[in-house]
């Protein structure tokens, strides 16, 4: 044993550790004492080894000195002589506390990690069924609309059925000047291709006005109300509407 072979394989450590032979133990202290500079670096590491342990240190409850106190005073005064030297001993201790300590840490890191996912997760599920239930309560304030627009005395039924473009068309509406609303029933409106929609149009003095694009996936739609409307007009146009109607393709209209 030499001052590389210990500085690289760590003797000084497994010393203060208490993990060494007795005849490792003896040719290191043997070099201790002859060698200044390993004797300062022995001085460093001892040191780090107390300083790591005063600080991951935790007071210990106070029935644990009862017990200990206790232990003594039952124990013979006649106490055998430790084989391990005491710093060693203290030192090994110490470590293995410290090591007890930085186990438990990264357990309590890993736990509280997880616990923070599944709070994240609760949170989510939490907001998900938080926008379905206003979804719901939406849904049904929207349905309790149309079931008075619907059964009012007021509503006005107009059919709107297809020329000659679209002659199998034929849309339902009611309108209800008080709500204000303007509702259409689309089943037996034919089916488009995705790169089309219907169009529903209010002429208004001789302006069309747009009342918004038809629902492909609706059979209840309700469209936008216009203020002194003269007919509906329903028109294909491109996905997504267009700003103008495209009047070559008027498939149905109805005077109001």
């Amino acid at each position: 044993m030499n001052k590389a072979y210990i500085l690289e394989n760590g003797i000084i450590e497994l010393y203060l550790l208490g993990e060494l032979g007795a005849q490792e133990e003896l040719a290191l202290e043997r070099l201790l004492a002859k060698d200044d500079d390993l004797k300062v670096h022995f001085k460093s590491i001892e040191s780090n080894f107390e300083a790591m342990a005063l600080d991951n240190a935790i007071a210990p409850p106070k029935i644990v000195k009862a017990h200990v106190l206790n232990s003594i005073r039952n124990t013979s005064n006649a106490m055998p002589l430790p084989t391990t030297p005491p710093l060693k001993r203290y030192l090994g201790i110490v470590a293995s506390i410290a090591a007890i300590l930085i186990v438990g840490s990264i357990w309590m890191y890993s736990q509280l990690n997880e616990t923070k996912q599944q709070l994240k997760i609760a949170k989510d599920t939490n907001d998900l069924l938080l926008k379905d239930i206003i979804d719901l309560q939406e849904n049904l304030k929207s349905t309790t609309t149309w079931l008075d627009v619907l059964n009012s005395p007021n509503t006005k039924q107009y059919i709107l059925k297809g020329n000659t473009l679209s002659p199998s068309a034929r849309v339902v509406s009611y309108v209800n000047h008080e709500y204000k609303k303007v509702i259409i029933n689309t089943v037996d409106l034919p089916k488009l291709d995705e790169a089309h929609d219907y169009q529903m149009w209010a002429d208004v003095d001789g302006e069309m006005i747009d009342m918004g694009v038809i629902n492909k996936n609706s059979q209840l739609v309700a469209m936008n109300y216009i203020e002194d409307a003269a007919s509906l007009n329903i028109t294909i146009e491109p996905s997504g509407g267009s700003d103008h109607p495209t009047v070559s393709r008027l498939i149905t209209n109805i005077y109001l």
